[in-house]
């Protein structure tokens, strides 16, 4: 027996399949003991949080990279009992130190309408993997919109830009806003926000998306074609500026960028009597009006831009507007600069959406009836496991057939799951009805394999019945992956997830672990 399990343990295909178990479970790093505590998942503009210099976490972190609370005023956070029970004693306007993984802030407290104390933050339980639930799982809602009109692909992309921009404005970066298309070639926009009730949906993407720019108390000029006739977004009058380019700034590097817009004559007039009032200043070697340009969207500021000297009381149409970036390296400076340019560009461009939208369907689901999901899918894959156990026993009667079987089929489950959270994916409850299917196919790929080399011992051609098992497991394989593509599509790409986690899945099955599998039915099994 010991030779037997040094042959399979020593073979190419079982060595393959536990290498990518190990890589799997490394990448999804279940935290068996538990990992208590809360994380930040959102930081609203403006807050008091976002004011002692705490971030929104990037949308590609991995859940266990999120920033986590480790005290407030120096008291422990092991639970959401813990936070409640220390910012239920708080005062407006008063100083809290709180510690976090990424460092130590202060805040200084404010409260909503109701007298509350709010930091301006949004916290979920602490992530006990790196899997990424979607909003089937954790609760919110999705929205699918249709233009109201046939518009181009820049068009939809533009408008993305702008349900993006405007949808962090109010401090909401926790979603999801990406194109899809259904079989007949509709496009659709399908957003995704976390933690929000359905009349709160309705009432951001209601809104007129309204963009000004001010000086003081005044309007310069407003979003649309109104007042802004044209925006660069080409390279001769756009990008890094190349009068300043790129410095280094002590902890890392700072880049600068440009790009011009053209005003109606009426905004032009306007920005002359406005500007002509104000006085110069000179600062970092520059002349520059004493007020700034302010920017901003659906009333709340979202920039500051300074104005020129040479603009004072200039009825001129074409103006350029600069700003910067900075990074850890110059290349991230380079990188990091343009996105925001881009960023400023899209406001300007979009201060009203450039085509009006149509709400086809909206969908709520509370995280309670979230986490009933998971709990009922965990007891659907169990009884699923269980009943492929009691018919393969029955069927085999052996138990070296029926342990190499259910671990073949769980090891399969692990690699896709790992594989989600390499690509990060948002598993839904689509994704996992498609591990369930990877573990239909891979038993009926089993049987094949197994009842291919039993009747190997009668015939004792070994290789040659394995390789008569694998053409029919492969055979199916691409049958099953062309049933499924049209899932990409069909539904506006509300299925999607089901269709990749399906594609994925049976891929690593066949390619992975059927083949290791074939290796250790055919070592046990031959006498």
């Amino acid at each position: 027996m010991n030779s037997r399990l040094k042959s399979i343990l020593t073979n190419w295909r079982v060595i393959m399949l536990l290498i990518f178990l190990v890589l799997s479970l490394i990448l999804i790093q279940p935290q068996i003991f538990g990992n208590e505590g809360v994380v930040i998942r959102n930081v609203a503009q403006n807050s008091s949080a976002a004011k002692a210099g705490i971030e929104n976490p990037d949308p590609h972190i991995r859940p266990l990279g999120y920033e986590k609370i480790i005290s407030l005023n120096g008291q422990p956070i092991v639970d959401f009992a813990d936070y409640n029970s220390i910012v239920s004693q708080l005062k407006e306007n008063r100083t809290l130190n709180v510690e976090t993984t990424n460092g130590e802030y202060v805040l200084i407290t404010t409260a909503d309408e109701a007298g509350k104390v709010d930091l301006g933050w949004k916290l979920n339980p602490a992530p006990k993997s790196n899997l990424r639930k979607g909003l089937d799982l954790e609760g919110g809602t999705r929205v699918l919109l249709k233009p109201a009109e046939e518009i181009s692909l820049a068009d939809i992309e533009l408008t993305i830009d702008s349900l993006k921009q405007r949808l962090n404005v109010y401090g909401l970066s926790d979603i999801v806003v990406r194109s899809a298309s259904d079989l007949s070639g509709e496009k659709f926009i399908l957003i995704e926000i976390a933690g929000v009730t359905e009349q709160e949906v309705k009432d951001l993407l209601s809104k007129q998306g309204k963009f000004e720019a001010m000086i003081g108390n005044e309007t310069v000029f407003q979003g649309g074609k109104n007042d802004i006739t044209y925006v660069c977004r080409s390279a001769d009058c756009s990008g890094i500026d190349p009068s300043r380019g790129c410095f280094s700034t002590g902890d890392g590097y700072g880049c600068s960028f440009f790009f011009s817009i053209t005003l109606a004559p009426e905004a032009a007039q306007r920005q002359a009597q406005l500007t002509s009032s104000l006085s110069i200043v000179t600062n970092e070697g520059g002349s520059y009006l004493s007020q700034d340009l302010v920017l901003f969207l659906d009333d709340k500021q979202v920039d500051s831009l300074r104005i020129g000297s040479e603009l004072k009381g200039r009825a001129t149409t074409n103006i350029q507007i600069s700003g910067s970036g900075v990074g850890r390296t110059q290349q991230e400076a380079v990188e990091n600069t343009l996105q925001e340019m881009k960023r400023l560009q899209t406001i300007i461009i979009t201060g009203s959406l450039p085509v009006k939208l149509d709400i086809v369907k909206i969908d709520t689901i509370s995280p309670t009836l979230g986490k009933e999901f998971v709990n009922n899918l965990f007891l659907v894959g169990l009884l699923a496991i269980l009943s492929v156990s009691v018919v393969v026993m029955i069927r085999y009667r052996k138990l070296k057939v029926v342990i190499p079987m259910i671990l073949t089929l769980l090891s399969e489950m692990v690699i896709v799951l790992g594989f989600a959270a390499m690509v990060g994916w948002n598993l839904d409850l689509a994704s996992l009805a498609g591990i369930i299917i990877i573990a239909g196919t891979g038993v009926d790929h089993l049987i094949v394999i197994t009842d291919e080399t039993l009747r190997g011992q009668a015939i004792s051609d070994w290789k040659q019945k394995i390789k008569n098992a694998r053409f029919i497991v492969l055979g199916a394989y691409l049958t099953t992956v062309v049933g499924v593509l049209p899932l990409l599509w069909a539904g506006a790409g509300l299925l999607k997830g089901f269709a990749l986690t399906t594609i994925a899945g049976i891929s690593f099955g066949v390619f992975i672990a059927r083949p290791a599998f074939a290796v250790i039915i055919e070592k046990l099994l031959k006498e």
